[in-house]
């Protein structure tokens, strides 16, 4: 199953976003992440300001899981995070949709 994943990260927080930008790349990008799909949400100004992703997941209970191995998540950055499942319809990559 799919989830659409917001994360909205803490007023004044980009420095801590920028340094822990490496590991969360490594973290997502891995081979066998179940994240499909990620970027950073923009402010007024175009600096990042949260994350949007795509996450493989059995059920909320996994996902949850997943998410806490982010490493933006374990450097509280986000002052929030919401998902809802996703259903991949336009350009999907084959076998997520």
């Amino acid at each position: 199953m799919l989830f659409a994943v917001t994360c909205t990260d803490r007023a004044g927080a980009l420095s801590v976003r920028l340094e822990h930008r490496a590991a969360h790349l490594a973290w997502a990008g891995a081979a066998d992440s179940p994240v499909k799909m990620g970027g950073p949400l923009l402010d007024g100004e175009g600096q990042p300001a949260g994350s949007l992703l795509i996450v493989e997941a059995d059920d909320g209970e996994h996902l949850r899981t997943i998410l806490k191995d982010d490493p933006y998540a374990r450097a509280d950055l986000f002052a929030d995070v919401v998902w809802m499942p996703f259903k991949w319809t336009l350009k999907a990559p084959e076998g997520l949709a």
